[in-house]
């Protein structure tokens, strides 16, 4: 049963995790420029592709979720 308000709520999350990723990508320009420490910038790499991965997740799961539960979604 679709119901707007619950939906709204995950498309608040999604919001939340698009913009800590666009954060984190600002960040990581940001010290590559200052000739930051390696690490630093491979953390916030790194940041990015699991805040990206999450995204895919959360929308694959709420938004597409396969009805079966026997089923997986590829991610």
């Amino acid at each position: 049963m679709w119901n707007e308000t619950h939906y709204s709520e995950v498309e608040k999350v999604l919001l939340y995790i698009s913009e800590a990723r666009e954060r984190a990508e600002r960040a990581r320009v940001a010290l590559t420029r200052d000739g930051a420490e390696p690490h630093l910038m491979a953390a916030l790499k790194e940041s990015e592709e699991r805040l990206h991965q999450e995204h895919r997740w959360l929308l694959q799961t709420t938004f597409y979720a396969v009805p079966d539960k026997s089923l997986k979604l590829a991610v």
